[in-house]
């Protein structure tokens, strides 16, 4: 890390000094990815990833990562804790150090996901308003330093994932339907009557919400992958007596929920669980992980079938690669989906989620 550590300084003391005047992910080595991770050491760490799969830099972190979000115009990402987290942390890439960190409101909570809006000038999070059992959108002015300024509903209870349509300025949030309380710890309170749903916003004001069919309102949606061509993607958490019905979804603003067809052993061994999920760039496939059942899955987005199911220990991360899935697990591994064949680890443990920088 000496080299790299080097050239951030360098690079640092040029920005101090002006000569750099609108840094950008170039100069913080090009990452492709983000992800949060474990040292053999202990310390928590936000890296860098470059389409050849290399790391190119480790920033500490204070405390266990979930996901992260990548500013769109600058190298600058804001790493959140994992639920029920009070704080979550901007990095500036480039120097490799804190510069702002983000406190939940008092009664609130984060919920392990943001998504910066189209220009880059606001941070919108997913939160809990855990006394009125509501989530919200919390809203922050990025070029005030971070600074809270406003909140709306999220549209249901227990907001966990957020993305922005391409091109636009609407949010999608998954809305779990799973009451929490930090007084319950991780407890869920609601299962019986949980309600999940994707809720589309728009200044601040829900303008669709699309739900699950009745037999199936314990599947908690939970996160979410957008297509270039703005279709959504979702992946699902059961939470009900006996087998799942579906754990993939696809949904056309506008139109009406889809579930993928999964065979009853194919699906039986995702253990009810789905970590993360990704579209293929051209948005015709559709790939999911279960660290639960070690196993990522692909399904085609047109036909809504299961096309492939591959065995991968504590896998979690998953984004789009050029022809390809990049997947990520617990063990080390950083791979293509394509070359899992061919052992390939790095001395670090990976979170939950693998999320990619714009170009």
């Amino acid at each position: 890390m000496g080299q790299r550590t080097g050239r951030r300084q360098f690079l640092g003391g040029l920005l101090a000094a002006g000569l750099i005047p609108k840094p950008t992910w170039a100069d913080a080595g090009a990452p492709a990815f983000l992800s949060a991770a474990a040292r053999p050491d202990g310390r928590y760490v936000l890296c860098g990833i470059t389409a050849p799969l290399e790391v190119v830099f480790e920033i500490d972190l204070p405390a266990r990562g979930h996901a992260a979000t990548a500013h769109p115009r600058r190298p600058e990402a804001v790493a959140f804790a994992r639920r029920p987290g009070t704080f979550a942390v901007v990095i500036d890439c480039l120097q490799g150090r804190a510069k702002a960190t983000l406190t939940a409101p008092e009664g609130r909570h984060f919920y392990g996901h943001g998504v910066y809006s189209e220009s880059g000038d606001f941070l919108f999070t997913t939160e809990n308003d855990f006394e009125a059992g509501q989530g919200r959108v919390g809203v922050w002015d990025v070029g005030a330093g971070y600074k809270r300024i406003a909140e709306f509903p999220s549209g249901g209870v227990g907001p966990h994932d957020i993305k922005r349509l391409p091109g636009r300025e609407t949010l999608v949030v998954a809305n779990g339907g799973i009451e929490t309380h930090p007084a319950s710890g991780r407890a869920k309170l609601n299962l019986p009557d949980m309600q999940p749903n994707l809720a589309y916003i728009d200044d601040g004001t829900v303008t669709e919400v699309t739900m699950l069919p009745a037999g199936m309102h314990r599947n908690s949606i939970r996160h979410l992958a957008v297509s270039a061509q703005g279709a959504v993607a979702f992946g699902m958490q059961w939470q009900g007596d006996g087998p799942a019905a579906a754990l993939v979804g696809y949904h056309w603003q506008g139109g009406a929920m889809q579930v993928m067809r999964t065979p009853g052993e194919d699906l039986r061994a995702m253990a009810g669980y789905i970590g993360s999920i990704a579209f293929a760039p051209d948005g015709k496939r559709i790939c999911v992980t279960s660290p639960r059942g070690g196993l990522l899955q692909t399904y085609d987005a047109v036909t809504a079938q299961l096309q492939d199911s591959r065995p991968l220990a504590d896998v979690c991360g998953v984004a789009p690669l050029v022809g390809d899935f990049l997947v990520t697990s617990g063990t080390g591994v950083l791979q293509r989906m394509s070359r899992l064949a061919v052992p390939h680890a790095v001395p670090l443990m990976w979170d939950n989620h693998l999320v990619a920088v714009a170009a």
